[in-house]
């Protein structure tokens, strides 16, 4: 009798021709076709990709013919049949995998800010909401990949990469509502994770690692520690989140750690905060400096002054200098300029420090340079890494793809990120530019805050909840 069933279910669905299907069926399931159809069609357009007008098929056949059972897992119950459970929550779960997948690719996602150098606008432990649509979302590198996670997916103790490069694409970006500019917020991959030390996370960037332990030294620090290395593609890189501090052919330079963009002064913003020297007639209390609006973090930070009563490494924003300095137990405050740090490009050429640096000249797609051994250090790793040409420096001579090579002609636009923390952000100050195709969105809003010093229910940041970012 069971078989008879089944059998008698097989032979219809091979019986259903599509105009017979699409006659019989009730206007209900036209009208539903109809909208799938439309929205799907609308969708192929944004993919500007004709292979996915297959999919048309399927539609079809899932309101009509019926010819494959796209659900296999689904059972066909006769009537007073017990339904199985468990496999219709695995039909929901699947279907909200399914959904929320698309969503995370292509419209929004959300992120944790876990670190402090976007503070005081993005706290440690805002959750937001970030715009994919913004500036175009990407198609996935590598679309074989587990749901919902990243890049890293932990099992037993031991981290492994949650995604598999048996299927690569080519970058490529959909069109998205506008295009970043100058003082946006902005998610992107980091540039410099293609390579990571993945059982060592304190190391957040492999070629810095490489530079301060040195080149003949590295393989062995490596082998010693029995360190591995992972390469990944873009869309697997990290994600950060700054501020687009300069765009596509604007010219930065830093002087005594003002901000100038085009020769003028960059826009502050509330969030902005520096370090500074305070000297004071006696010691302020942490909740003292909690109400200048310091987090534990800062606080710990801080540094005392040798000899004296005060902090060497106060980080404020520009509200909480004023409120210090007008304070009468205030000495002196003074902002700390940091001149003993290398930078971005790492050249003797270029002896520029967090608080001096440029000028520098951001890449636009399609201008052309002059590059020779003196200057190469500022777009090596834009030829090599980014815009995959090979470059080889011979007799004082450069060479790109084997040919000889004076002048550069840049593939794509270029981006300079910095966190609103200047004195406690890891940035392009350190790394350089930041390539169009390894932007992955614009953070809309905050949708939930936690402070991770505070319990429950103090924790919650009930102000923060909702609030654009800007």
């Amino acid at each position: 009798m069971k078989n008879d069933f089944h059998n008698a279910e097989k032979e219809a669905r091979v019986k259903r021709k599509p105009v017979e299907a699409f006659r019989n069926a009730t206007k209900g399931v036209k009208i539903r076709y109809g909208i799938a159809s439309v929205i799907y069609i609308l969708f192929i357009i944004w993919l500007r990709n004709p292979v996915w007008l297959i999919g048309l098929f399927v539609i079809f056949d899932l309101y009509f013919t019926k010819w494959v059972k796209w659900a296999f897992w689904k059972k066909r119950y006769r009537e007073g049949e017990k339904r199985n459970t468990w496999l219709e929550w695995l039909d929901a779960l699947i279907f909200a995998l399914i959904v929320a997948t698309i969503v995370r690719t292509f419209f929004i996602e959300a992120y944790v800010i876990p670190t402090s150098s976007m503070e005081k606008s993005l706290l440690v432990g805002d959750y937001l909401f970030v715009s994919k649509v913004a500036y175009g979302p990407k198609v996935p590198n590598t679309p074989l990949s587990i749901p919902l996670i990243h890049n890293q997916i932990s099992l037993f103790g031991e981290s492994y990469e949650s995604y598999s490069e048996l299927i690569k694409l080519s970058n490529k970006r959909l069109a998205g509502f506008g295009r970043i500019k100058r003082n946006d917020v902005v998610v992107f991959n980091f540039p410099n994770g293609d390579t990571v030390i993945r059982n060592h996370p304190e190391i957040i960037d492999y070629h810095q690692a490489k530079r301060n332990i040195g080149e003949k030294n590295f393989k062995q620090w490596l082998e010693r520690n029995r360190y591995e290395l992972v390469a990944r593609p873009v869309d697997k890189k990290d994600n950060y989140v700054k501020r687009c501090v300069a765009v596509p052919g604007d010219s930065l330079q830093i002087k005594h750690a003002q901000l100038y963009i085009n020769g003028k002064p960059a826009e502050s913003f509330p969030g902005q905060e520096y370090s500074y020297a305070v000297v004071l007639k006696e010691q302020l209390s942490d909740k003292a400096l909690s109400q200048l609006g310091l987090s534990s973090e800062d606080i710990r930070n801080a540094g005392k002054n040798q000899g004296l009563r005060g902090y060497s490494n106060l980080t404020l924003t520009q509200k909480a200098y004023e409120t210090l300095k007008a304070s009468s137990s205030v000495v002196s405050i003074t902002k700390n300029e940091v001149y003993n740090e290398s930078c971005f490009p790492f050249s003797d050429n270029y002896p520029w420090s967090i608080d001096s640096y440029g000028p520098i000249w951001i890449p636009k797609k399609g201008a052309t340079v002059d590059i020779d051994t003196a200057n190469i250090c500022l777009y090596q790793r834009i030829i090599q890494a980014y815009e995959k040409k090979s470059l080889e420096i011979k007799d004082g001579k450069i060479y790109i793809n084997g040919a000889q090579a004076s002048t550069y002609t840049f593939e794509m636009d270029y981006y300079f990120m910095m966190g609103d923390n200047r004195h406690g952000s890891y940035d392009s100050r350190a790394w350089g530019f930041v390539p169009e195709d390894h932007v992955v969105g614009k953070p809309s809003f905050i949708w939930f805050s936690s402070d991770k010093d505070k319990s429950f229910p103090m924790n919650i940041r009930w102000k923060r909840l909702f609030n654009a970012i800007k």
